[in-house]
């Protein structure tokens, strides 16, 4: 909880064609609407962080975290890996109990990605509240991956569902 008693989510993501962006700011949709449902939006701060730009202060002022960034070659971004060497050592012990999820934008299968992010909240002690979602763009060919994403209306409505859940452990 931050000074101001509020409770804090935060979102770390990275994306490259815009897919992981796309999730997070649906997250964080859906958390702004379930506080507001809740008559609670003044109760919550949600902040929404580049992975390059997130640090250990910004974890351990969270109360609940959600992690989102593409799956590359199997397995997670290097920017997000980047994110979490950087910041490992630094919140360990520190973080423990807290809910926390995981999305992942996949051209195929995303289980990689998933794994690497669920082993990393593991070993932080956090305390998943559902499994990785997954979102699949089907981008098989060198010009499709490497293409702007838009996520489905579908995905879309999963990554607000999710974002609102964790809003709503918070409230």
């Amino acid at each position: 909880m931050n000074s101001s008693g509020k409770k804090t989510l935060l979102i770390v993501w990275h994306s490259r064609t815009g897919a992981a962006k796309q999730m997070a700011e649906a997250a964080a949709k859906g958390a702004r609407d379930i506080a507001c449902e809740l008559r609670s939006s003044g109760e919550l701060d949600i902040a929404v962080k580049a992975a390059a730009d997130a640090v250990a202060a910004d974890l351990l002022g969270a109360d609940a975290l959600l992690f989102c960034a593409p799956e590359n070659l199997a397995s997670l971004s290097g920017a997000m890996k980047e994110f979490f060497d950087r910041n490992y050592y630094a919140v360990l012990d520190q973080l423990n109990g807290r809910p926390c999820a995981i999305m992942v934008s996949a051209g195929s299968d995303g289980s990689g990605a998933a794994r690497q992010m669920e082993r990393i909240c593991t070993g932080w002690r956090l305390r998943l509240i559902a499994p990785a979602l997954i979102v699949n763009t089907d981008a098989q060919s060198p010009e499709a991956i490497n293409a702007a994403k838009t996520i489905t209306a579908g995905d879309r409505a999963s990554c607000e569902t999710l974002g609102g859940t964790l809003a709503a452990l918070l409230l």
